[in-house]
């Protein structure tokens, strides 16, 4: 039987020598954990907690990211099957507004459910580390949005990114590499503007990007209610969550982000579940709106945000389009070691001199057109091939041919989504940012040299003590076979 270190070298030898490319921002093209920066292990502590929280160290993970709280998110599968969560990293630095990137430039930083895959990490990053949100995806382009290379990375600096400090996205990504080799094909990664509260929803109930926003809301609602990643698919410009196969139908489901949408159900166990919450939160939000929660100010000459944590370590810094930036909040803040080292060229929000205080209504960022209503039609399948690296992982015997972050559906009797007077499913809008400054401190497109910097990072908070022997738990493989990532994922290309 082949040792788990000697498939890793195998995985490892294989993949370079085939040459898989990657890309970062501003970065060099080089092939996956070609460095010691990527091998770095998972922090003791860190392993520590996954065994409190019932989770294996290469069982399934899923990343939630949230631009209002400044926060990220590391969930976890836990040997019941369902996902908990591990850590939140506060995120040293965002870009642009809230709302979703639109076009190449804008220096939005991306909303959304994208699918990282091993081939979007990146090691030699000249950010430190990174990894590729895989923006845009089918339901963007199908809205003719454009741009490239949007990372989550490290160096506190971004120009459209989210930038953690060196020793976050270190740690963020070697809980990654460890999930693809317990045999996850990738991992999904939720983008919001804010957590989806019933006080943040009253908070922004007059910006442009609602109908947008409910979208993702009712993606979030179905993690939520389920512990569970949900399945995405997209038609007719819009996203749909955990469609399944109509009772008495052998035609497979057939999704286009373009085209019209097929008729397909949602088990009853979900879709009253997420039914219910929504109907909570909305009588929540409305019972805030009417006792006059004001609507979120509008702030002019501020790009984007950074988590007071680190707003407080900076002169004549604040926490921008994100929260707890004033007063008390960055003195108590201040108290707070940071969780990494902040580099001496960081672009930290400046505060705006021009706050509007009595604006009725958050600035217009875009809107799109309504779309269509939903009518049962076939589209073409999408391409469904395996990664390289997935496909040398199953040859070597880590994990199964299909193994995903998903557990066994949940057994409820379905019911089928079709059109009645074109009316099965609500139409959803999106929106478009106005142009962002140009960053004041530019990057250098080079990798940057180990004499540049510390080739290794301290862990966050890990024991001094190396890690004791036979650290990595036995399970490690994803709790339950299923369907691969990619039909769970199919529409993300």
């Amino acid at each position: 039987m082949i040792n788990r270190p000697l498939v890793r070298a195998l995985v490892t030898s294989a993949v370079l020598a085939a040459g898989l490319v990657l890309a970062g921002c501003n970065s060099d093209e080089i092939s996956l954990a070609n460095n010691a920066k990527a091998n770095q292990p998972v922090p003791p502590r860190l392993v520590a907690d996954m065994q409190t929280k019932n989770m294996d160290l290469q069982s399934p993970m899923l990343v939630r990211l949230f631009k209002q709280e400044a926060e990220l998110e590391v969930w976890k599968q836990d040997r019941n099957g369902q996902f908990a969560l591990l850590k939140t990293y506060p995120i040293c630095r965002w870009s642009g507004d809230l709302g979703p990137k639109v076009r190449e430039g804008d220096r939005q930083a991306p909303e959304g459910f994208y699918s990282i895959s091993p081939g979007q990490m990146n090691p030699q990053s000249a950010y430190y580390l990174s990894f590729n949100t895989g923006y845009p995806n089918a339901f963007d382009k199908a809205l003719g949005r454009t741009g490239s290379q949007l990372m989550v990375h490290g160096d506190c600096s971004s120009r459209g990114c989210y930038a953690m400090t060196d020793e976050q996205i270190a740690e963020i990504y070697s809980l990654g590499r460890e999930s693809f080799f317990g045999g996850q094909r990738a991992f999904q990664f939720q983008a919001y503007p804010f957590r989806m509260t019933p006080a943040n929803m009253a908070k922004h109930r007059n910006n442009p990007n609602m109908p947008f926003w409910k979208m993702l809301k009712e993606g979030n609602d179905h993690f939520e209610v389920t512990r569970q990643e949900p399945k995405v698919e997209f038609c007719e410009k819009k996203y749909v969550f955990d469609p399944a196969q109509p009772p008495n139908v052998s035609r497979p489901l057939a999704f286009n982000a373009a085209g019209k949408c097929p008729a397909y159900v949602i088990p009853d166990e979900i879709a009253d579940a997420v039914r219910e919450k929504q109907e909570a939160d909305q009588v929540k939000t409305a019972e805030l709106i009417s006792k006059g929660v004001p609507v979120a100010r509008l702030h002019t000459g501020i790009d984007g945000g950074m988590n007071r944590v680190f707003a407080a370590k900076l002169p004549d810094a604040s926490t921008g389009l994100s929260e707890g930036g004033d007063g008390q909040g960055l003195a108590l803040a201040s108290l707070t070691p940071a969780p990494g080292t902040i580099p001496s060229h960081v672009n930290p929000p400046r505060p705006s001199d021009a706050l509007l205080q009595n604006t009725p209504q958050e600035p217009v960022v875009a809107v799109a057109a309504t779309a269509p209503p939903t009518r049962v039609a076939a589209a073409t399948p999408n391409d469904r091939s395996g990664s390289f690296f997935s496909s040398l992982a199953r040859k070597v015997g880590i994990g199964g041919s299909e193994t995903t972050a998903t557990t066994s559906p949940v057994s409820a009797s379905p019911k089928v989504v079709t059109a009645k007077g074109g009316d099965a499913k609500p139409a959803l809008r999106a929106s478009e940012p106005p142009p962002r400054p140009q960053a004041t401190v530019p990057k250098p497109a080079e990798t940057r040299q180990a004499t540049a910097k510390p080739q290794l990072k301290p862990s966050l908070g890990a024991d001094s003590a190396a890690a004791p022997s036979g650290s990595t738990m036995a399970g490690a493989a994803p709790v339950v076979s299923a369907n691969s990532f990619e039909s769970r994922f199919s529409a993300v290309r």
